[in-house]
């Protein structure tokens, strides 16, 4: 019975630890900039698991907790079409556990470890984004 109590409890301090919450307050504001030199003006399509918004820079929007990949597509006349794809930060997945169990003056020790698909909806977005535009 104690096993099943120590077990429990290192669990549940595991998982509760690995239950973060994101950085920041969701806000991701996005300019664009070519040589160095920030302008506006660019249409862009912001995309998320979350859905897609329509903007034109500089523009803030409030994404929230990270939804898989942060896509920006820009599109300003006299410069080529940039992309940027960025992954969100502070997810885990897959997280190896482990718990041990050990027995003094002869006792016996037991361990155990395994994997799990723990995911949090914790990520984040980086709080600014500057996309790279090129001259045509």
């Amino acid at each position: 019975m104690r096993f099943a109590t120590c077990f429990a409890l290192s669990l549940s301090l595991l998982l509760g630890a690995c239950a973060t919450t994101g950085q920041g307050d969701g806000r991701v504001s996005i300019a664009t900039a070519s040589n160095g030199q920030e302008f506006g003006g660019a249409n862009c399509v912001v995309s998320t698991g979350a859905g897609s918004w329509n903007i034109t820079t500089p523009a803030t929007l409030q994404l929230g907790d990270a939804n898989g990949e942060l896509r920006i597509v820009c599109n300003r006349f006299g410069y080529r079409t940039s992309e940027l794809r960025l992954p969100p930060y502070g997810q885990t997945s897959g997280s190896n556990v482990g718990v041990g169990l050990g027995g003094g003056s002869g006792g016996v020790g037991v361990g155990l470890g395994f994997s799990l698909p723990i995911t949090s909806s914790g990520g984040g977005y980086p709080p600014r984004v500057v996309v790279n535009m090129y001259p045509q």
